[in-house]
C-alpha cells in the first residue's frame, strides 16, 4: 500500500488514545490478551483513521471496541455502533434469506430462476432455462463480471437484471467461478416474489429485527439521517483524504448494508448458534444454517484471496454467500466487503464457535485479514504470527508489482503522434445497449468524457486516436479510450471501460 503524509494522521490518532470506545469491564477471554493494544498498534501502521472490531465466542460478544474518526479533521470518534458500509458482506444476509423461504417452502435452493422470475433472460435459451437460486448465490453462472452494470451508472435495479440478457457467456454453466455482483441483485428479486416483499424490507424485518440489530440500515438512501456514519476515505495523490461514497443500493443485495460491529456481533452469533438467536427465536433451521455453509464450487486460486500465498490453503471453496478455506486444520467461512473508502470483513471459526467482524473506512485496508487471522491464531492457540506486520509487507510488495506493470504498459505510448482530428470532432455521445452511454464533450480546449457519474474527466492525447482519461474522482485511477474512424474519417465508435460504444448520428 502507499505511504501516507503523516500530517493528516495526527488528529486521528492522538484521537485513538482517547476515543477508543467499548464496554470498559467487558469481560474478555485469556485468549484476547493484549489484542487491543494490537489494535491500537495496527490501526496507527495501517494509517486506517477509524476502526472498529467485534469477537464473539460461544454466543457471547467478548470484544467490541471502535478506534479512531469517523472522518479525517473531525472530532467524532468512531465506536461500536459507529455505522459502516459491510459492502459484499451483505451477500451472506441475502442466502439467509432465501434459506428462509426455503424453511417456508415458497422456493427451493435448486428451483429454475425462471420459476420466480419468468421475465429473467440470459443470452443463452439454454442458461436461461437451466440456472438455478443456487448457481446465482455461488458465482457460476457463466457469466462474467458486470460490475460496469451497476456502478456510477444510472440504470435501475430492473433495467441491470433486463440488460444481463446481452451479457455474453463466459464459461459453461457451473464449470467455473467468476464473482458476480449481478447475480446477487437477481436473488434478491427472486426474494421478492417469493416473499412478496422487497428485499429492503426482508432483510429488516428477517434479520434486523429479531436480532436487535436496531442501528443497522439495508441501504445507503437514509444515511443522511443517521447520526453516527463513519466516511469513506481514500489514497489520493499520496495522501489520504475523505472521498464520496459509492452507492450500491441499485444491487442492494450484494452490498448495500451499513452497520456497526455492535450489531454485526449478533449476526454473527446467530450463525454460529446454527440459525438461533439470543432471545430463543429460531430465525433459521439448523440444516438450512449447514447448507449456507457447505461447499458448493471450488475456487480458483486466481478468483481467491491474495492472503492465500501466505495462508496456503489445501483447498478453496465458496459456499452460499461465503468463502472458505482450511486454516491450520480448522474450516474457515469469511467474506470482505470493499466499496470505494470502505473496507469490512466477517470470519467464522465455526468449530471454535468464533466469529471476527472488522470495519474501517480506508479504501482497501488490508488489516482486516491481520486481525481475522490473529484472532483464530488466538483461539486455535500453539502459534503467534505477527500478521498485521507480515500482511502490511506482502501488500506493499503487490502495489510494487502493479506499479511496474503500470510503468511497462506506459512504456508502449508511441512518442511524437498526434491525434487524426481537430478535437471538436470527437465530441458526440457513444451508446452500448450493454453498457450505457460515454459522453465526449469539448471544455476550454481540451476534451472531457462522461461514462455515468463516477468516470467523469479529462481526456489527455496519449498516442494516435488514443486518449488517457484522468478521473475528477482521482481514486479511481486513469482509463485508456481509443477512437475508431470509419472510411470517411469521422469517428464511428470509441473502445473504453473495457467496451465498445458506438457514436450516435448528430
Amino acid at each position: 500500500m502507499r505511504r501516507v503524509s503523516l500530517i493528516l494522521f495526527t488528529t486521528a490518532f492522538t484521537l485513538t488514545a482517547v476515543f477508543a470506545i467499548g464496554p470498559a469491564a467487558q469481560a474478555q477471554p485469556a485468549p484476547l490478551a493484549g489484542f487491543d493494544a494490537a489494535l491500537e498498534k495496527a490501526a496507527r501502521d495501517w494509517e486506517t483513521p477509524g476502526l472498529a472490531v467485534a469477537v464473539v465466542k460461544d454466543g457471547q460478544v467478548v470484544f467490541s471496541k471502535g478506534y479512531g474518526v469517523r472522518a479525517l479533521g473531525a472530532a467524532a470518534p468512531v465506536g461500536p455502533s459507529t455505522l459502516f458500509a459491510i459492502g459484499s458482506t451483505t451477500k451472506a444476509m441475502t442466502a439467509a434469506l432465501v434459506g428462509m423461504l426455503v424453511d417456508e417452502k415458497k422456493l427451493a435452493w435448486d428451483d429454475p430462476v425462471s420459476k420466480h422470475l419468468p421475465w429473467f433472460q440470459l443470452s443463452d435459451p439454454y442458461l436461461t432455462r437451466e440456472i438455478t437460486v443456487r448457481d446465482l448465490l455461488t458465482h457460476r453462472a457463466g457469466l462474467g463480471n458486470a460490475d460496469y452494470l451497476w456502478y456510477g451508472q444510472p440504470t435501475d435495479p430492473r433495467e441491470i437484471l433486463r440488460r444481463v440478457r446481452l451479457l455474453p457467456s463466459a464459461y459453461s454453466l457451473r464449470s467455473s467461478f467468476i464473482y458476480q455482483n449481478v447475480m446477487y441483485a437477481a436473488a434478491g428479486a427472486v426474494v421478492e416474489a417469493a416473499s412478496g416483499q422487497p428485499w429492503e424490507q426482508m432483510v429488516r424485518a428477517r434479520i434486523f429485527e429479531p436480532l436487535g440489530m436496531s442501528g443497522a440500515v439495508p441501504t445507503a438512501a437514509t444515511l443522511a439521517k443517521q447520526p453516527d456514519v463513519a466516511r469513506p476515505h481514500a489514497t489520493v495523490d499520496g495522501n489520504v483524504r475523505e472521498i464520496e461514497n459509492a452507492s450500491t443500493d441499485t444491487v442492494a443485495p450484494a452490498g448495500s448494508v451499513w452497520a456497526g460491529v455492535e450489531d454485526m456481533a449478533k449476526w454473527s452469533a446467530m450463525l454460529l448458534a446454527r440459525g438461533k438467536a439470543s432471545s430463543g427465536r429460531v430465525l433459521l433451521a439448523p440444516e438450512t444454517v449447514d447448507e449456507l455453509f457447505a461447499p458448493q464450487t471450488m475456487v480458483t486460486r486466481e478468483a481467491f484471496y491474495p492472503t492465500a500465498r501466505l495462508t496456503k490453503p489445501k483447498w478453496t471453496t465458496y459456499g452460499l454467500g461465503w468463502f472458505q478455506q482450511d486454516y491450520r486444520g480448522h474450516a474457515v467461512d469469511y467474506h470482505t466487503g470493499s466499496i470505494d473508502g470502505m473496507v469490512a470483513i466477517h470470519g467464522l471459526l465455526r468449530d471454535q464457535g468464533v466469529g471476527v467482524i472488522v470495519l474501517a473506512n480506508r479504501d482497501h485496508a488490508e488489516l482486516r485479514h491481520a486481525i481475522m487471522f490473529d484472532v483464530f491464531d488466538r483461539f486455535i492457540g500453539g502459534a503467534s504470527r505477527d500478521w498485521s506486520t507480515e500482511l502490511r509487507g506482502f501488500y506493499d510488495a503487490l502495489e510494487k508489482e502493479a506499479e511496474s506493470a503500470q510503468k511497462k504498459a506506459d512504456a508502449r505510448r508511441v512518442p511524437g503522434t498526434a491525434p487524426s482530428l481537430s478535437l471538436e470532432r470527437y465530441t458526440g455521445t457513444y451508446a452500448d445497449p450493454l453498457r450505457g452511454e460515454v459522453v465526449v464533450t469539448l471544455d476550454g480546449g481540451r476534451l472531457r468524457a462522461r461514462y455515468g457519474s463516477a468516470f467523469v474527466g479529462t481526456l489527455e492525447h496519449w498516442h494516435y486516436d488514443t486518449f488517457r482519461a484522468t478521473w475528477d474522482a482521482a481514486w479511481r485511477g486513469t482509463a485508456l479510450a481509443t477512437f475508431v474512424l470509419d472510411a470517411t474519417g469521422q469517428p464511428s465508435r470509441i473502445e473504453a471501460m473495457g467496451g465498445r460504444f458506438t457514436r450516435r448520428e448528430p
